[in-house]
C-alpha cells in the first residue's frame, strides 16, 4: 500500500481562488432617502466604500473608506445589513460585497461632508427613484435589500444585488 503524497498547505492555499471584497455603508435620513456620493472617476453614483486592501477586514474597509471619501471618523458603524455575491463583470473578478449600516443623517450632516481627495464631487440624500436613475441597477438592487434589512433587522443575503429565497 502506498501513502498518498502530502501537499503542503502553503502549495494548498496558493491554489486557492481568491474574491475581492468591497464594503460599504448605507446612510440615510428618517425618510429612507440614501446618501449617495457623485465619484469624479466614473459615471455612476455610490454609497460610500470601496474595495478592502490586503489583510483587512469588512468592517476596517468601510470604517477607512468613510474616513477617506466623508470626513467622519467619529461614527461607529451598525449591523451589517447585506453581503451580496457578484459574478465577474467589466473586467473585475467576482467579489463579495457588504454593507454596514451607518444609521441616519439629516440635511444639516451633509453640509459637514469634506471631500478632501477629489475623489467625490457631491453628495446628496437620494429618493428610490433617483437612487434608480444615477446609480447602476445592481448597487440600486442592493440598496433595495439594504433599506429591506434594516425594516427587518436581519441581514439579506443576496446574488448581484437580489435577495436569495
Amino acid at each position: 500500500m502506498t501513502t498518498p503524497a502530502v501537499v503542503p498547505v502553503e502549495q494548498y492555499v496558493a491554489g486557492l481562488n481568491r474574491k475581492r471584497t468591497v464594503a460599504g455603508v448605507l446612510f440615510r435620513d428618517a425618510r429612507d432617502r440614501v446618501l449617495l456620493l457623485q465619484p469624479s472617476y466614473k459615471a455612476n453614483w455610490e454609497i460610500p466604500g470601496g474595495a478592502g486592501e490586503a489583510d483587512e477586514s469588512p468592517w476596517a474597509t468601510a470604517t477607512r473608506e468613510v474616513a477617506e471619501e466623508l470626513g467622519i471618523t467619529d461614527r461607529p458603524l451598525g449591523a451589517l445589513l447585506v453581503v451580496d455575491y457578484v459574478r465577474p463583470q467589466d473586467g473585475r473578478d467576482e467579489g463579495v460585497v457588504f454593507v454596514f449600516d451607518g444609521g441616519l443623517l439629516d440635511e444639516t450632516d451633509l453640509v459637514g461632508l469634506s471631500f478632501t481627495d477629489g475623489e467625490i464631487l457631491s453628495a446628496e440624500l437620494c429618493a428610490e427613484q433617483r437612487v434608480r436613475a444615477v446609480a447602476k441597477p445592481l448597487l440600486a438592487d442592493r440598496i433595495s435589500s439594504a433599506l429591506h434589512a434594516v425594516r427587518t433587522g436581519r441581514t439579506v443575503l443576496c446574488e448581484q444585488g437580489r435577495p436569495l429565497g
